[in-house]
């Protein structure tokens, strides 16, 4: 299969509180060749951002703590991260959701459950890997996050403020 042959060594980060979805996820990501990093919730996967640098990022809209919303929105607000891609994980469907997405910054938002073609697609369009693309501009991205990543996000606590990834 000529999409997932081009995924292989992508570091895709799966943020979700249901442990169904996380392996479910991991699962179909990793059979397509991708390097899973699985976080419970907005800090945990603040947390992991620095230390893994993923290639893209799935987040869940509802979950305790930090939302997803609001780890989008410090994503994206972050000099270092912002150019990682954001797809929106939600059960609903609706238009309000949706645009809440955008304008926390998503990148794109896929409905729960998604299937494998689904979620594998949603990976190849945002890394340009998907059927023969050129990989240089992804590899490079993600060289510059690397080097500029080991302190940029240190493990946080429930005080953090959007200053802390900027």
């Amino acid at each position: 299969m000529k999409e997932t042959a081009g995924l292989s060594g992508l570091k895709v980060m799966v943020i979700d509180d249901s442990n169904t979805i996380r392996r479910s996820a991991e699962i179909f990501l990793k059979q397509a060749g991708c390097e899973v990093i699985l976080a419970e919730d907005g800090f945990d996967a603040l947390a992991k951002i620095a230390d893994h640098g993923p290639d893209l990022i799935f987040c869940d809209i509802l979950m305790p703590r930090l939302d997803g919303y609001q780890t989008c929105a410090l994503i994206k607000k972050s000099a270092r991260y912002r150019e990682i891609p954001v797809v929106m994980l939600s059960s609903r469907d609706g238009l309000f959701d949706r645009a809440r997405g955008r304008m926390v910054g998503s990148d794109q938002y896929l409905t729960k459950p998604f299937t494998k073609d689904g979620l594998i697609r949603t990976v190849g369009e945002h890394l340009g890997r998907g059927a023969g693309s050129p990989h240089a501009a992804i590899d490079a991205q993600h060289r510059q996050r690397a080097a500029l990543a080991p302190a940029a996000l240190a493990p946080v606590g429930l005080t953090m403020s959007l200053d802390v990834l900027v």
